[in-house]
C-alpha cells in the first residue's frame, strides 16, 4: 500500500526465456483458455449422444481459433487504428506491435462458424449455441493476461481498490481488467453454463451471450481508459461502447425471435 492505494505487483510478463524465444504470461493465458474450451467441448460432445464428435469439435475449434486471431487483428486495425492502416497498409501484418479486438475476433469466429456450417451441413445456431458457453473462460483468461501485462488499465479514480500501474503514471486507476475478468469471464461463464442445463429454443444461448457480453462491456467501458488515439466520441462514448451497443440489440432480438418461433431443444 502507498498513500492508501494499491500498487501494481509488477509481474514480469515473461515467464521464461528459451533461447531467443520468450514465453509470456499473455500467450499462456490464451493457451489455457483454448485448452479449457477444448476439454469442455470434448466433454459435451461425449454427452451429446452422437450430435457432436471429438473430431468435429477439433475442426470447429481450430476454425474458431483462426477466426479469433485473424478477425481480432483485422478488427483492431480497422476499428482502432484505421488512419494508421490507410497511411501504411502493411501495419495490418505488424502483429509484433500488438493489438487485438474482441469485436473483430467475434466477427472472425462468426465467419468461421458460417464456413463450418456450410461445409458440414449444420445450422448456424446449432454451432453458435454449442460454442458460446465455451468462450467466457477464454475471455477471462485473456483479461488476466492484460492485468499481468499492466495494460488496458482504467480511468483515474479514488476508490479504495484503485491501483497505480507503472505504465499509467503516478495516478491511481480502476483495475478495469479485473472488472472485465469478473464480468466477461466469471459471471458470463456461470450465466451461460447454468442456462444450457434446461431446454431452450435454438439461438437462445447465442442471443444471451451477445446480450450479456454487450451489456457487461458497455458498462466496464465507463471505467476503462479510452484508447489514446481515439479518446471519447463527443466526449461521452468510447469505441468499445459503440461496438458493443449493436451486440445488445442483436442479442435481444435473437432472444425474442428464438422464444417466439423456436422449438425447445436439448443440447449437450
Amino acid at each position: 500500500m502507498s498513500h492508501g492505494y494499491l500498487i501494481f505487483p509488477n509481474i514480469d510478463p515473461v515467464i521464461v526465456h528459451l533461447g531467443p524465444l520468450a514465453v509470456r504470461w499473455y500467450g499462456v493465458m490464451y493457451l489455457i483458455g483454448f485448452m479449457f474450451a477444448m476439454w469442455l467441448a470434448n466433454r459435451r460432445a461425449d454427452q451429446s449422444k452422437g450430435i457432436w464428435t471429438r473430431d468435429q469439435v477439433s475442426d470447429l475449434l481450430f476454425a474458431g481459433f483462426l477466426g479469433v486471431v485473424i478477425g481480432g487483428r483485422v478488427g483492431y486495425v480497422l476499428f482502432y487504428n484505421f488512419d494508421l492502416f490507410v497511411a501504411n497498409p502493411l501495419y495490418l501484418f505488424e502483429v509484433w506491435t500488438g493489438g487485438m479486438s474482441f469485436h473483430g475476433g467475434l466477427l472472425g469466429v462468426i465467419t468461421a462458424m458460417l464456413w463450418y456450417g456450410h461445409k458440414h451441413n449444420r445450422t448456424f445456431f446449432s454451432i453458435a449455441d454449442f460454442i458460446a458457453p465455451l468462450v467466457p473462460f477464454g475471455l477471462g483468461a485473456g483479461r488476466l493476461g492484460n492485468f499481468i501485462n499492466g495494460e488496458l488499465w482504467g480511468r483515474p479514480t479514488d476508490v479504495p481498490w484503485a491501483m497505480i500501474f507503472p505504465s499509467g503514471g503516478p495516478i491511481p486507476r480502476h483495475p478495469s481488467q479485473i472488472y472485465e475478468f469478473l464480468l466477461e469471464g466469471v459471471l458470463l461463464f456461470i450465466i451461460l453454463n447454468v442456462f444450457i442445463r434446461k431446454s431452450r429454443p435454438a439461438g437462445a444461448v447465442s442471443g444471451l451471450f451477445l446480450l450479456c457480453y454487450g451489456c457487461f462491456r458497455f458498462f466496464v467501458e465507463f471505467f476503462r481508459q479510452p484508447d489514446p488515439q481515439l479518446g471519447l466520441f463527443d466526449g461521452m462514448i468510447s469505441m468499445g461502447q459503440i461496438l458493443s451497443f449493436p451486440m445488445i440489440l442483436i442479442g435481444l432480438g435473437i432472444l425474442i425471435w428464438a422464444y417466439k418461433s423456436g422449438s425447445k431443444q436439448k443440447m449437450a
